[in-house]
C-alpha cells in the first residue's frame, strides 16, 4: 500500500535471469543505506515477469548474495509476476479514461513502419497510427495491444538527486505498449504500478534507467488525475560501474557475480560492502567505513555523476584489512571448508593472528594454514626439498636434540634458545630456520617459525623434524603424491 506518512521507502528490483551482478549489489546497497539513514523502509521486488528467462536458481542466488552482504528487507519480497491482474487493472483504468488506447497494428505493419524510418534515418519510434482512430476501424477479433497516450508536445524535466535537472522533449517519447496482445503487462507498466503499490518514495537505480523515468512519469500523472494519490517518486540515477579501462564492466574485466567474489576470490562481505559503498560515493578521504558509520553518513549528495572504475587491487587491499580485523573464530569457520582433510577449527582459530598478517583473501588463509593439518610424512615442494639436503638434515638433527630438551614450549622461549644455539654453532639463525620450515610445513613460506612450532605442538613438531632426519632417501615431494 502507498504510504502517506512521509516515511522514506526504497526498493531494489532485480530480474532473476542470472547472478547478482556487482553493479546490482551496489544499487541494492545504496537503496538499503538511504532507507536506513532516514529511518525508512527498504524493500525487495523480484521482477520475474519474463517467465522464460527467470529461474528459481537465480532468485536463490540473488537472495543469498544480498543476505551475505548483510542487506535485510523490511517486508516480505514482492514477486512481480503475482501482480499481473493488478497491472492489467491499471491499464484498463488508463484505457477507460482516455490515457491509453488499443493499437491494432499488425507485426508486418510495424516492421514496414520501422523500415521506412530506417531508410529516412529517422528515430525508431511508434508513429501513433492508432492514437486517434476509431477502434471500430479494425475488423472484429483483430488482436491488439494497449498503448499509453503520452504527451506529444512540450517537455518534461526531472530534478534527479544525482544527475541534476534533466529535460526531455515529450515528442521524443512514443506511445509505448502497456499490455501485450496476450494481455500480459510490459515492464514499464508493471514497474510503475508496483512502485506505487509498494509505497516507494525514492527510485534509486542505474543511470541506464534514466530514459525509463521519462517514459514512466506519464503513468503517474495520468493515474493521479484518475484517482489521486499517485505522486511521482524522487529519482536518483547513479552512474554505472566501469572496468579499469573505462569501458562498461563486463565479463572480460573479471568476476561479475557477487558469489564469485565470495567463493572464488575469498572476499569477506564487510570488505565488499565497504568497497561498493566507496565505488561512486564518498565522504571526504575516508576509505574504511563500517556498516554503522555508513548508515549514519550516507546521503545521495555524496554520489558522483561520473562512472566509477572497478579496481580489484583496491578491493583486495581492503579485504586484507578486514581479514586482519575479523574475529579469529569466525574466520576459522569460513576457511575450514577450503582446507582438505580433517580440520581442527579451534587450532585454526588460534593460528589466525599469524596467518592473517599477509593474507589478502580467504584462499590465501587456507593455503597458509594447510600445513597445520597435513598428514605425516609431509610432502614437500621442490623448493623445500632443496633445503633438506645432507647439510639441512644434519642441522635438523642438531635442532631436534636441542628442542627435545626444551621445557618451555612458547614462541619467546624457543626463539631465545635457538638464537643462542645458532650463535654457538656460529651460524645465522636462518641456516637453522630454513630447513626447519621445510620439515615442519613442507614449504619455504609460512608464519614465523617459532609460531609454527607452538601451533603444531611439541609432539607433532618434533615428529615432523625427525621424519626428515631419519629418512635415507630424498624427501617426498608434491610431484610424488
Amino acid at each position: 500500500m502507498a504510504t502517506g506518512s512521509g516515511q522514506v521507502v526504497t526498493r531494489f528490483a532485480p530480474s532473476p535471469t542470472g547472478f547478482l551482478h556487482i553493479g546490482g549489489a551496489r544499487t541494492a546497497l545504496f537503496n538499503w543505506l538511504f532507507a536506513r539513514h532516514h529511518g525508512g523502509k527498504a524493500l525487495l521486488r523480484i521482477e520475474d515477469t519474463d517467465q522464460k528467462r527467470s529461474t528459481q536458481e537465480a532468485i536463490d542466488a540473488i537472495v543469498e548474495g544480498l543476505d551475505w552482504l548483510g542487506l535485510d528487507w523490511d517486508e516480505p519480497s514482492v514477486f512481480q509476476s503475482q501482480n499481473a491482474a493488478r497491472h492489467a487493472e491499471v491499464a484498463q483504468l488508463l484505457l477507460d479514461h482516455g490515457h491509453a488506447y488499443k493499437c491494432y497494428a499488425s507485426t508486418e505493419e510495424l516492421e514496414e513502419m520501422r523500415a521506412a524510418q530506417r531508410a529516412a534515418k529517422q528515430p525508431m519510434r511508434y508513429d501513433g497510427r492508432w492514437r486517434d482512430r476509431d477502434p471500430t476501424d479494425a475488423a472484429e477479433g483483430t488482436p491488439f495491444v494497449v498503448r499509453l497516450k503520452t504527451p506529444s508536445t512540450g517537455e518534461t524535466t526531472i530534478a534527479d538527486e544525482v544527475q541534476g535537472e534533466v529535460t526531455v522533449a515529450n515528442e521524443e517519447i512514443d506511445d509505448y505498449v502497456l499490455l501485450r496482445a496476450d494481455g500480459t503487462p510490459t515492464y514499464m507498466l508493471a514497474a510503475v504500478v508496483d512502485d506505487h503499490d509498494m509505497g516507494c518514495t525514492h527510485i534509486i537505480r542505474g543511470d541506464d534507467h534514466l530514459n525509463n523515468a521519462f517514459r514512466q512519469l506519464p503513468i503517474y500523472h495520468a493515474m493521479d488525475r484518475i484517482e489521486g494519490g499517485w505522486p511521482q517518486p524522487v529519482y536518483a540515477h547513479i552512474p554505472l560501474i566501469h572496468g579499469s579501462d573505462g569501458a562498461k564492466l563486463s565479463k572480460r574485466h573479471g568476476a561479475l557475480g557477487v558469489e564469485a567474489y565470495r567463493d572464488e576470490m575469498g572476499i569477506l562481505p564487510e570488505a565488499l560492502f565497504n568497497y561498493l559503498l566507496r565505488l561512486g560515493w564518498g565522504h571526504g578521504d575516508r576509505e574504511e567505513i563500517t556498516r554503522v558509520e555508513a548508515t549514519s553518513l550516507f546521503t545521495l549528495d555524496g554520489v558522483g555523476k561520473s562512472p566509477s572504475r572497478f579496481d580489484l587491487k583496491k578491493l583486495q587491499n581492503l579485504n586484507a584489512h578486514y581479514i586482519r580485523e575479523a574475529d579469529p573464530t569466525r574466520l576459522a569457520g569460513i576457511v575450514a571448508p577450503l582446507i582438505d582433510g580433517d580440520v581442527d577449527e579451534q587450532l585454526l582459530a588460534r593460528a589466525m593472528p599469524v596467518l592473517t598478517v599477509r593474507a589478502k583473501d580467504t584462499g590465501e588463509l587456507a593455503e597458509g594454514a594447510a600445513f597445520l593439518f597435513a598428514k605425516r610424512p609431509l610432502a614437500v615442494t621442490e623448493k623445500a626439498a632443496k633445503l633438506l639436503d645432507d647439510t639441512g638434515r644434519e642441522r635438523l638433527a642438531q635442532v631436534s636434540e636441542r628442542l627435545k630438551g626444551e621445557k618451555d614450549w612458547t614462541a619467546d622461549a624457543l626463539e631465545a634458545s635457538l638464537k643462542a644455539y645458532a650463535e654457538q654453532l656460529e651460524l645465522g639463525l636462518g641456516k637453522l630456520a630454513q630447513p626447519m620450515r621445510a620439515a615442519l610445513t613442507g614449504t619455504t613460506t609460512s608464519p614465523g617459525i617459532f609460531d609454527v612450532l607452538v601451533l603444531l605442538g611439541r609432539e607433532e613438531a618434533l615428529a615432523r623434524i625427525d621424519d626428515q632426519v631419519d629418512r635415507s632417501a630424498a624427501p617426498r615431494t608434491d610431484a610424488d603424491t
